[in-house]
């Protein structure tokens, strides 16, 4: 009897040891749970804030007044509310190198200033011209479809224009630092053998041939100031004839960084051109990316010495 009153407490205890493993099991997957899904609602919360500075960058290039509108020349715009803050920043894809149009000359200029060495740098110049060229003939260190074939690779060159800036990858000779580098600096929409250095941020001004370094900055820092002051935008020292007004861009980048006050980000990039029925919809989306939260910040230093204007929320409303 004893026996049997000792081996009903051990499973009584092991029911209860059981049981005790059960809920804590339970209560851990319950709060994991409850974390992601406050996770994936944050996460909405910031994209559906980082989406609104798209739209209110799209309502401010609608303005009447040239000189009130938002510039796509680098400039960022900062609009802060009670839960969260956005940074915009625009950039006309005129601006621009165009990887259609440039020149190997301006090409050879833009990967003389990349991470690469100076061997590598005209093998992927001609690279690129063969990629795009309607052609089979071979530029100088070049590649065409038998240069492909004999690096072991499965596809060939396009002889077409590149249909996006990604495709770039596929250059024989490209790799993923080189393409880091050079991804902001470039577009496909622009249409222009040449930048227009009215609207090219320093960035693409420091690898433009020809330009002094010293212009570049007080050019920056007065474009900057005219902006800030509602002012027009001052021409670059030594352009002739390429001034475009920002109300005028055929095509333009916009980066919304937006940052709740818990921390969360969310950073989008949208390609957009006015529409030519502006009855329909004012512009055109040709591009819509969400870049990752580790991705560059528009809150760092370096972009707040950018900053051209800050709004309070309401603002934009009036």
């Amino acid at each position: 009897m004893e026996k049997q009153k000792g081996l009903a407490l051990i499973l009584v205890l092991w029911v209860l040891s059981l049981l005790t493993i059960m809920a804590g099991s339970f209560a851990l997957n319950m709060r994991r749970e409850s974390a992601i899904i406050a996770g994936v609602k944050t996460n909405a919360q910031a994209m559906a804030v980082a989406e609104s500075g798209i739209a209110m960058a799209e309502m401010m290039l609608l303005g009447p007044d040239p000189n009130m509108i938002w510039r796509a020349d680098g400039g960022i715009y900062e609009i802060d509310s009670e839960d969260a803050k956005i940074r915009v920043r625009m950039l006309s894809e005129s601006g621009k190198i165009d990887i259609n149009k440039a020149d190997e000359a301006l090409l050879q200029s833009l990967m003389a200033s990349a991470p690469v060495d100076t061997d590598l740098q005209t093998k992927l110049v001609s690279a690129i011209l063969d990629w795009r060229d309607a052609d089979d003939l071979v530029h100088v260190e070049g590649a065409e479809k038998d240069e492909y074939q004999e690096a072991g690779l499965s596809y060939q060159p396009r002889n077409k224009a590149f249909q996006s800036i990604e495709e770039l990858q596929l250059v024989l000779g490209m790799n993923e630092s080189v393409f880091k580098w050079i991804e902001p600096l470039v577009t496909i929409y622009s249409g222009q053998q040449q930048v227009n250095i009215q609207q090219a941020d320093k960035e693409v001004l420091q690898v433009i041939p020809g330009l002094d370094g010293g212009l570049i900055d007080s050019f920056i820092a007065d474009r900057l100031e005219s902006a800030r002051n509602n002012l027009p935008a001052p021409p670059f020292p030594s352009s002739s004839g390429q001034n475009i007004s920002p109300a005028q861009n055929t095509a333009l980048t916009i980066v919304s960084d937006a940052l709740l006050n818990d921390g969360s980000r969310a950073l989008i990039s949208a390609v957009i051109k006015k529409s030519d029925n502006a009855q329909t919809a004012p512009f055109e989306t040709y591009r819509w990316q969400l870049l990752t939260a580790n991705g560059a910040s528009l809150f760092t230093g370096a972009m707040s010495e950018l900053l051209v204007k800050q709004y309070a929320g309401p603002e934009l409303n009036n």
